[in-house]
């Protein structure tokens, strides 16, 4: 038997590193080493001596090094439908929208979900989400597309399988053509899982449940989703505590807060992670520590449809894993995730909190290890420690926009958008100097801008 082949070896020296492992471990001039798709070395210094089959050498100096950012919560069909209903509250918004969301097609939905990666991409996301839940009949394989072009980019892919069986005629938001039959989602949502998930240790595409609200699904489709979910082994996914009209919906229509409700239909749990969650009480609160069910807090998004300011220290303190969601481009219009570093810190601090809100290494935990747990993937992703995927960002630090800030994680939170000279996804670059490495940026902006008027004139036409 042959004798395995030593693994390719990619030594990066000379930056700054945080590490965002328990202990929070920081080098003011340290080394990594990738080891085929692993992270086999993280420390001060230079790197050890004698490594064999060294592929590649990286000077970083000027540079931070952390974990590849974690997204929590988007919906990448938005990115052609920016810049509509811009001072509209969330129930508003919706009624706005749909009418045009309804239309989307196969290609579309690969554009968009192009252009959002995009974004997110070279901004230093090196794990992506998306809750995809509008399947208008005869649109195409909606769920292969969006899956496809994260294939495509190189980027880590978790597919949020959403779905929606209360339209207006049952008293929920979406128009009546827009929605699934019960059984058909639930259907369609098992079959994505069978063709698309993969539940290993390095897994570059993974599906989870995701029904979209609770004032666009019916009840049974949430226990039977979850049913499902458990069955299959996937997690599960859903909005939840978005705006003060949702508390007082889910008051009216089922006698209970969305939390209560979420609880009464199998939706808490560790497998669970829920969008926004800005109107949580502290009795809210205890049922997400005690279930360990998790939060995509998405501040941007909160701000833009006036939703409010999520209780994320409050959060954390009760043990609550929280990550950073960008949430769909109709409501925030950069699509970028390292912004929300920065704008969840600011935005807290606005809160009950103040200045003691948020600090920056929490930020970048949020974004980063808060993620992965979200995720359920805390021990593959989220940190660079020996073992763990190699997925990691380097962030250039001694530009004009960053150099005179002397602590490197104060200033890729509290400073501009730090240019990403490196990004890498199991220990493939897909990022160099700002620029992605398998994908064309032109031709995605022509193609989005041609597809987003292309909507526009289907929905004119009605």
């Amino acid at each position: 038997m042959a004798a395995p082949s030593a693994p390719r070896r990619i030594v990066i020296e000379n930056c700054a590193i945080a590490t965002v492992d328990p202990h929070d471990t920081e080098y003011a001039s340290g080394h990594l080493v990738v080891a085929d798709n692993r992270i086999e070395s993280v420390g001060a210094g230079k790197a050890p001596e004698g490594l064999e089959n060294v592929v590649r050498r990286i000077d970083a100096t000027g540079h931070l090094a952390t974990p590849g950012l974690v997204n929590t919560h988007h919906h990448f069909y938005q990115w052609i439908t920016r810049g509509l209903a811009t001072d509209h509250n969330l129930f508003d918004w919706l009624v706005a929208l749909y009418p045009t969301w309804s239309r989307i097609d196969e290609s579309m939905a690969r554009v968009a979900a192009q252009g959002s990666l995009a974004m997110m991409a070279r901004g230093g996301v090196t794990t992506a989400m998306d809750h995809h839940y509008v399947y208008p009949q005869g649109a195409g394989d909606l769920s292969g597309a969006i899956i496809g072009a994260a294939r495509d980019m190189g980027v880590r892919f978790t597919l949020a399988r959403g779905s929606m069986d209360r339209s207006e005629k049952d008293g929920g938001l979406p128009p009546d053509f827009a929605v699934e039959t019960t059984e058909g989602a639930l259907a369609a949502t098992e079959e994505t899982v069978h063709q698309h998930h993969d539940a290993s240790f390095d897994a570059m595409t993974q599906v989870a449940v995701a029904p979209c609200s609770p004032f666009s699904i019916s009840t049974e489709l949430l226990k039977e989703g979850a049913a499902l979910a458990r069955r299959l082994g996937v997690r599960m996914h859903t909005h939840g505590s978005e705006t003060v009209e949702e508390e007082k919906w889910c008051h009216e229509l089922f006698g209970m807060g969305p939390t209560d409700y979420f609880e009464s239909t199998g939706w808490l749990g560790e497998d669970v992670w829920m969008a926004h969650c800005v109107h949580m009480n502290d009795s809210d609160i205890a049922a997400f520590a005690r279930t360990r069910t998790g939060v995509a807090h998405c501040p941007s998004s909160n701000a833009r449809l006036a939703a409010g300011i999520a209780r994320v220290p409050d959060m954390l303190k009760a043990g609550v894993p929280v990550g950073l969601g960008v949430d769909g481009t109709a409501s925030n219009e950069s699509g970028e995730l390292h912004t929300e570093l920065r704008n969840a810190l600011l935005i807290n601090r606005l809160g009950a909190h103040r200045e003691a809100a948020l600090n920056a290494r929490q930020a970048l935990r949020l974004g980063t290890h808060g993620g992965a747990q979200v995720l359920g993937r805390a021990d593959s992703i989220g940190s660079l420690e020996p073992g763990k995927l190699a997925d990691l960002v380097l962030w250039k630090i001694d530009g004009i926009g960053h150099s005179s800030i002397a602590d490197p994680v104060t200033a890729i939170v509290f400073g501009a958008a730090a240019p990403v000279t490196a990004s890498f996804v199991n220990g493939r670059q897909i990022v160099e100097n700002n620029r992605l490495l398998f994908a064309d940026e032109e031709a995605i902006a022509r193609d989005a801008r041609a597809e987003a008027r292309r909507l526009a004139r289907i929905t004119a036409q009605g």
